[in-house]
C-alpha cells in the first residue's frame, strides 16, 4: 500500500518512524517546519536520510498537487501535525482516503493546541483522534479514538507526548485495516451540537488572573508547562515590581485566605505563596527576562501581582 505523510514536529517523526516499519511503501513525505523550535532529528532530514522524495508541507494547498499525488498511485494519505489546510482535490486524489491524526477528543475539542485547552478548562479526561478528512479544520468522520484520563501531575508536554504515543498506535491500526480490509475503516459521524473549536493562542491573551480560584491558575500555569521545550502559548504572564514576568510551576496549598487576590505571602525554599479568590497559591518558579528562577528569588512579602 502506497502512503503519503504530511506531517511535523515530535508526531510526523515518529508517525514517519512508524511506516517505514511497517510493509507499506512510503512515497512521499511533505514535512512542515517546526514551530517550536525542537532539536534533534526532524521529519525532512529523516525522510532524506531514507531517500524519500519530499515536498512542501505547502503543495497541500494547490488543487494541482492532486495530480502529482495521483501519479504517485497514493492509497492513504495522513495528516499528521502539519497546519496547512489541503486543498478539496488534493483530498480527493488518494484511492483509499485522506486521515488526519488530531491530538484531542473530537469533536468536543477539534482546533490547535488541544493539550494544553483541556487542562487549562479543567478537564478530567483527554483523547486523540484518527479522522477521515473533509474541507474545513477538523471535520470528517472519526475512524479510530482513544481516551485516557489527566490528573494534576500532568502538564501540557506530558498531555500532548501521551496524544503522540497513543496516536501513532491509532495510526498503525488505521495502515493494518487500510491494507487488509478497507471498508473495515470505522466511519463515525462527528455531532457537531457538541462541536467546540479552540484557537492557537491562550485564554485572557496570556495574562494570569489572581481574582480566578486557586486552581485555575495553577491549571493554566501547568497547560502552558512544555519544559523543556518552548510552550505554544508561552508562560502565563503577570505584573510584579512594575515589570512583567511569567509564573512556570505552581501548586495549590488548600489554605484558605482572605487577602486581595495578587497579595504576595509566606516566602519559603518550596516557594511563594500568592493569594487567589479562595485559596493561597503556592508558585515555585517563575521566568524574568527569559530566564528561569526560583519564585522566592525574585518575589517579595507583601507586594502585590497584578
Amino acid at each position: 500500500m502506497n502512503v503519503l505523510l504530511v506531517g511535523g514536529e515530535s508526531a510526523g517523526l515518529q508517525t514517519l518512524k512508524a511506516i517505514t516499519a511497517t510493509p507499506h511503501t512510503l512515497v512521499g513525505v511533505l514535512p512542515s517546519q517546526s514551530k517550536n523550535g525542537f532539536a534533534g532529528a526532524t521529519v525532512e532530514g529523516l525522510a532524506r536520510k531514507l531517500g524519500v522524495p519530499t515536498w512542501s508541507a505547502t503543495c497541500v494547498r494547490d488543487p494541482q498537487f492532486a495530480s502529482v499525488v495521483a501519479a504517485a498511485q497514493v492509497d492513504v494519505l495522513l495528516n499528521v501535525h502539519s497546519l496547512y489546510l489541503i486543498d478539496a482535490a488534493v483530498l480527493q486524489a488518494p484511492r483509499l482516503g485522506c486521515f488526519n491524526l488530531h491530538p484531542g477528543p473530537l469533536p468536543e475539542c477539534a482546533g490547535l493546541n488541544a493539550p494544553s485547552w483541556a487542562i487549562q478548562r479543567g478537564e478530567q479526561m483527554h483523547g486523540v483522534t484518527v479522522h477521515w478528512m473533509a474541507p474545513g479544520i477538523d471535520t470528517g468522520p472519526l475512524a479510530y479514538s482513544e481516551r485516557f484520563p489527566i490528573d494534576d501531575a500532568d502538564t501540557g508536554l506530558s498531555v500532548a507526548l501521551r496524544c503522540i504515543r497513543l496516536g501513532v498506535r491509532l495510526v498503525e491500526t488505521l495502515l493494518h485495516t487500510a491494507a487488509t480490509d478497507a471498508a473495515a475503516i470505522p466511519r463515525i459521524p462527528q455531532d457537531l451540537c457538541k462541536r467546540r473549536y479552540f484557537g492557537a493562542g491562550p485564554p485572557d491573551n496570556g495574562r494570569l488572573t489572581w481574582s480566578a480560584s486557586a486552581r485555575q491558575v495553577r491549571d493554566f500555569v501547568r497547560a502552558a508547562d512544555y519544559r523543556p521545550f518552548p510552550s505554544p502559548w508561552g508562560h502565563p504572564q503577570t505584573r510584579a515590581n512594575g515589570g512583567e514576568l511569567a509564573v512556570v510551576a505552581a501548586s495549590c496549598t488548600g489554605r484558605s485566605t482572605k487577602e486581595a487576590p495578587g497579595t504576595i505571602g509566606v516566602r519559603s525554599e518550596r516557594g511563594v505563596e500568592v493569594a487567589c479568590s479562595d485559596e493561597w497559591l503556592l508558585v515555585r518558579d517563575v521566568q524574568e527576562a527569559g530566564r528561569y528562577q526560583p519564585a522566592a528569588a525574585v518575589l517579595r512579602s507583601g507586594e502585590r501581582l497584578s
